[in-house]
């Protein structure tokens, strides 16, 4: 009989959050068992961790047995003293991926490059346009008819590293912010999990020239076909 092919080793996922942790609590139901072989990521989520007390989402990893931490930025005098020591409660966990999901934070890059090419962010918008943030009430502002949502790979630059995949929503005329941030919302738990079980089955890489996809080099505004 032929031999056993060995199930490929997860990845080990430390997820960064600042409040309720929904797309954290998406992503680590896609680690789970229950979910069918098709949508799985081949990860665990092995910590949560937090800059403030108050993150529901905590709480909500906790109730899933996933470790958790709480490290506050107000205890150091500037962001790269608290940069330092969050690389090192990172590197505890000794994560293959670095996911940012509501953390709200602008990384230095004494973390950056702590964990150069394995940090992924999602943002609330169609990347380059409105980086930084209120970005729902910066779209209405302008008058856009689409606006969307973008997953991408973290360099030192705020929200300037190379996008792997957007979704775009349309805006009507009677839209609020509140109206597009969920609509928003919706596209996040959709793309978010996607992009990373790509990263966890070793289809994705950062390199110097970009995102790679299965051997191609993405364009910049992601996967254009999923």
């Amino acid at each position: 009989m032929p031999a056993a092919i060995a199930n490929p080793i997860k990845k080990r996922i430390v997820v960064l959050i600042s409040g309720t942790g929904s797309n954290m609590l998406n992503i680590a139901e896609h680690c789970q068992e229950s979910k069918s072989q098709a949508n799985k990521i081949n990860g665990d989520v092995v910590a949560v961790i937090a800059n403030r007390a108050d993150a529901a989402g905590l709480a909500k990893a906790a109730e899933l047995g996933i470790a958790t931490e709480f490290v506050p930025h107000t205890n150091f005098a500037n962001r790269e003293d608290y940069d330092q020591a969050l690389v090192e409660r990172v590197q505890s966990y000794q994560p293959d991926l670095i996911i940012l999901a509501g953390f709200m934070r602008v990384l230095t890059s004494v973390f950056v490059s702590a964990f150069t090419d394995r940090i992924m962010n999602i943002h609330p918008s169609l990347l380059p346009k409105y980086k930084g943030m209120h970005t729902h009430q910066r779209a209405l502002d302008a008058g856009d008819t689409e606006h969307g949502v973008s997953v991408h790979f973290v360099t030192e630059e705020l929200d300037g590293g190379p996008v792997i995949l957007q979704s775009r929503v349309p805006i009507f005329p009677e839209d609020t912010a509140e109206d597009l941030q969920e609509r928003v919302h919706e596209q996040e738990y959709r793309i978010y999990p996607l992009v990373v079980r790509w990263f966890c089955a070793d289809r994705l890489k950062l390199t110097e020239e970009g995102a790679v996809l299965d051997g191609a080099l993405l364009g910049a505004e992601g996967y254009a076909s999923e």
